[in-house]
């Protein structure tokens, strides 16, 4: 725990009893509701210790209080012990939510703060409308946490670089006409887009300013007319200007976009997603302008992978393939031979993905647990958490790439020596529906909220469960989270990924089965949708496996599956046999054609 915790507390409720404020809410956000953000923007680890990539601070003078979800319960409770922050389990019984939370403990005519670049229009006007029975106010000009971060790192500011239409697959010229089309069928002057992949997607180009998402610091108000970024000029190299230019891209400082968005003129419609936006540049439009609060028009287009990118995508996940071949092959044969931690694992596979032509890094800090770190789905080592990798249990392996011809993730679980029976029993479960949920074929209209029981099946005929997410979207060397398909067992409508499944969208296939304190398993592939046929019902889709690493063998029981399970296991190593074994060492691939054997 973090011992200064508990003084910054105390210097924020100074500050808010000078400015009048009850509580204080400080979420995870960026600017620009990013899921991950840069150093700059980790306030709410800077006021609460807890490192997680989801969660939401509130700061009352009596009491302080972090709400994050199933993923981070355990490693939360650890790192917010004796730091004075209570831990909100999101979702469990009688848990409140933040807002239920406010609507309880604020004081009759009290005061709310929050930097409103941080907040999204949509939440503030729900908490506006939730405390307006209290007589709540809200004070939403001021960053709380800055005025006591003294040594807070500064914007990132990583060079920008365009990315060519050969790995796009479209121009930019191409991609915003396609929106403009979409304005004018919505009746829109103004379209306000300000999350960062959008933009990059939208443009064409890619930076750093996010860890492992290669996105720019932007903001982007496209016209019939005009298109203006809003961005740190200076990043731009000159040739990515004029190419910009000349798409009739014009840069303007960051900060800007306040005063342009302050004179659009009365009459004007402007598009933007209140859920997105931030609330401090949507309050600042001026009256007289009709809002259209919409999602976001790269929504769909950035989501539905064009056939470059899909092939692009192959390409990647076989080099991605390789190296994380290469990584089981190197544990397997080293483990209990020579040293190896958690973290000494992952810079070995980050060198094997290194030596990949066109790796451009991860695409997400790798997760390597061993044993009941494994417990934690999101566990990332420390050099404080680091453990020994010993010859025996289980060792989870979650870690993605980004390649120019696309992004990877991929999960495996690897028996690293002797497991028990139980172990096996739901490495197994949760192998079952990484295959049957991958082999699913489908009448099109389907969400992921109707396929989510293929992989969760075989778990629930053991009465048992796990607590995330089936499957997310994946970007185009982007974000390795992308709306708005994802596949799950109830919608849960603020993560806007229950979306009709589109051929070229690419999802993650990972259910998982965690004991706190013990173990965790988790398999995950990535998966395109296509079309399979189409019927007198009309079109039918299917996915199509993009990740190419075999699964572990050594820890499936296969009298527990049926022979359509075995055959589509059987199956897909064959695949990654014939795909990857080319690109490795005589022993490796030797190795890996015994690891893909038929069962």
């Amino acid at each position: 725990m973090n011992r200064s915790i508990p003084q910054r507390l105390a210097a924020l409720r100074s500050l808010m009893q000078e400015k009048g404020m009850d509580a204080y809410l400080i979420p995870t956000d960026d600017f620009h509701a990013s899921e991950y953000v840069g150093d700059h923007f980790k306030c709410r680890q800077y006021m609460t210790g807890f490192t997680g990539s989801a969660g939401t601070a509130v700061v009352m003078q009596d009491m302080a209080g972090l709400w994050t979800d199933g993923r981070y319960f355990i490693q939360a409770a650890e790192q917010l012990e004796g730091s004075t922050v209570t831990l909100f389990r999101m979702g469990e019984p009688g848990v409140p939510t933040v807002h239920a939370f406010l609507e309880e403990h604020m004081p009759k005519g009290g005061c709310l703060g929050f930097d409103g670049r941080t907040v999204s229009a949509r939440e503030a006007d729900e908490l506006e409308r939730e405390l307006a029975k209290k007589d709540v106010s809200l004070k939403c000009e001021e960053d709380l946490v800055g005025m006591i971060w003294t040594d807070r790192p500064g914007l990132s500011a990583e060079p920008v670089k365009e990315l060519e239409v050969r790995w796009a697959g479209r121009s930019r010229a191409d991609k915003c006409a396609q929106i403009r089309s979409a304005m004018q069928e919505r009746g829109a002057d103004v379209f306000v887009l300000t999350t960062l992949d959008d933009i990059a997607w939208l443009l064409n180009i890619r930076g750093g300013d996010v860890p492992c998402n290669p996105v720019v610091l932007s903001y982007l108000v496209m016209t019939q007319k005009d298109i203006v970024l809003f961005a740190n000029g200076s990043v731009f190299p000159e040739q990515v200007r004029e190419a910009l230019a000349s798409d009739g891209v014009e840069i303007r400082a960051y900060d800007a976009v306040y005063e342009y968005v302050a004179g659009l003129e009365k009459g004007q419609r402007v598009l933007l997603c209140k859920a997105k936006a931030n609330s401090r540049l949507v309050a600042g439009l001026p009256e007289g302008v009709t809002l259209l609060d919409e999602e976001n028009l790269t929504l769909l287009p950035k989501a539905i992978k064009n056939p470059v990118e899909v092939e692009n995508e192959r390409i990647a996940h076989i080099k991605d393939g390789v190296a994380v071949t290469k990584f089981i092959y190197w544990l397997k044969k080293n483990v209990g031979k020579i040293p190896m931690t958690e973290i000494s694992a992952a810079e070995y596979l980050d060198r094997l993905r290194a030596q990949q032509e066109n790796n451009m890094g991860n695409s997400f800090e790798p997760i390597i647990s061993y044993g009941p770190h494994a417990a934690m789905n999101h566990y990332s080592a420390t050099p404080e958490t680091d453990v020994p990798i010993e010859p025996h249990g289980l060792l989870l392996a979650d870690t993605g790439g980004q390649y120019l011809e696309g992004t990877t993730d991929v999960t495996r679980t690897i028996v690293m020596g002797p497991v028990t029976e139980e172990q096996k029993l739901y490495f197994t479960a949760v192998l079952r529906g990484t295959l049957n949920l991958a082999a699913a074929k489908f009448r099109y209209g389907c969400r992921g909220v109707n396929l989510d029981y293929l992989a969760r099946g075989p778990l629930w005929e053991l009465g048992k469960d796990f607590n995330h997410g089936t499957g997310h979207g994946v970007g185009y060397y982007l974000n390795v989270h992308e709306a708005p398909n994802g596949i799950r067992w109830r919608i849960v409508p603020e993560r806007n990924d229950s979306a009709v499944l589109e051929e070229g969208m690419i999802t993650s296939d990972e259910p998982g089965y965690y004991v706190e304190g013990q173990y965790g398993i988790r398999h995950e592939n990535l998966i395109v949708c296509k079309k399979a046929q189409e019927t007198e019902f009309g079109p039918f889709l299917c996915f199509e496996h993009l990740t190419m690493v075999p699964f572990d063998l050594d820890g499936i029981v296969p009298e527990q599956m049926s022979e359509r399970e075995r055959a589509l296991l059987n199956a897909y190593h064959k695949e990654v046999y014939e795909k990857i074994s080319p690109y490795l060492e005589a022993e490796e691939a030797q190795w890996l054609k015994e690891a893909t054997r038929e069962i």
